[in-house]
């Protein structure tokens, strides 16, 4: 089970619970965020990325827990505790992120670190759209979903608590070297194309624009839609890649990852209602993102082959632990990934002519 109530029922569980609502209760009550019993469900696309739950308590106050996936994990993977510091860095400039309530760093409570934050009530867009998108195609412009970004671009990362994040040397180069490590320590399987897009990303690497804050997962799936407004983003979730860097790093993802209007298909496979009718196309919003931000996000596809090959990485390693046994055909898309990885690798090729 992945919740249970004592910390003595994980002795007995099959695999270690993602939750135990003892201890997170008692979290709760020493952080004054409501007052009684606990009520707790796992939220959001599950997989190999940090998992989510409601939390819900006896008088009625609710928040939301995120964690990382059991252990063991990849060498500097899942770092709640660097993702929440992000989030709490960007707050003070307006940028539209959850409200971080407390932040545990003490892995005797759960066997991991991980952070509460409040609730925000609204939609996630992945296969169905909320109304009025549903039936109104003009309404599916998603102004926003760029508009957003860059917002989160515009970030001041020369002060103190941004810059904490900056480090030394070109982002896209570190990205580059940084995956290449992690294909070695992830890879189940012999997959050239992995190998032939990361060596060409390496001798074309570009230089790097002023630094920026990167969420790097910037897609429509990671993003929360007012109910009243659902073309308007209430907040952006999962900063588990935030970084400083290119932020054409994010332009590149973004579309990478999008399905269009009678375009390519997504080989990430998120996010496919944004294929229908109404919803921009892949052009547009670039467009739309070097109008507002003034910036030129040339040489894109590099970025986008860049954003393809990462995914394949990451989405190996989940595949990795599917094979292994450590996730179930239940855990989000683990099991898709032994033919999505070759996809995500053979896209990314196609893209950049490697």
């Amino acid at each position: 089970m992945d919740i249970v109530e004592r910390h003595t029922d994980a002795k007995d569980a099959a695999r270690t619970p993602l939750l135990i609502l003892e201890a997170v209760r008692s979290f709760l009550d020493e952080h004054g965020l409501g007052t009684g019993a606990l009520e707790a469900h796992r939220i959001g696309e599950g997989g190999g990325s940090n998992f989510s739950f409601l939390l819900e308590r006896e008088d009625g106050t609710l928040y939301v827990l995120r964690r990382p996936p059991r252990p063991p994990l990849p060498p500097s993977a899942h770092d709640v505790v660097r993702e929440s510091g992000l989030q709490l860095a960007l707050a003070p400039h307006g940028i539209r992120v959850p409200n971080i309530r407390a932040v545990c760093e003490d892995d005797s409570l759960l066997g991991v670190p991980f952070y509460v934050m409040d609730y925000i009530d609204g939609d996630v867009i992945t296969t169905a759209l909320p109304p009025p998108l549903d039936e109104v195609p003009a309404a599916r412009r998603a102004d926003d979903l760029v508009d957003t970004l860059v917002e989160i671009h515009a970030a001041d990362v020369r002060v103190p608590a941004l810059a904490a994040f900056l480090r030394p040397g070109n982002y896209n180069e570190r990205q580059v070297r940084r995956f290449s490590q992690l294909w070695e320590l992830n890879q189940t399987r012999d997959l050239p194309t992995v190998v032939d897009v990361g060596r060409w990303l390496a001798s074309n690497v570009p230089e790097q624009l002023p630094p920026t804050v990167v969420h790097g997962d910037y897609r429509l799936g990671n993003m929360i839609v007012t109910r009243t407004e659902p073309d308007r983003i209430a907040a952006v979730l999962d900063w588990e890649m935030g970084a400083i860097g290119d932020p054409r790093a994010d332009v590149g993802y973004l579309v990478a990852t999008y399905s269009e209007p009678g375009g390519r298909e997504n080989p990430l496979g998120t996010s496919p209602v944004t294929a229908l009718q109404g919803f921009p196309t892949r052009n547009e919003l670039v467009e739309r993102y070097s109008s507002r931000s003034g910036r030129d996000v040339e040489p894109l596809a590099w970025f986008e082959g860049l954003a393809l090959w990462k995914a394949a990485v990451f989405c190996e390693a989940i595949y990795g632990r599917y094979v292994r046994g450590e996730l179930t055909a239940d855990d989000g898309r683990a099991s898709r990934f032994e033919t999505g990885v070759p996809l995500l690798a053979e896209t990314a090729a196609k893209l950049i002519g490697a």
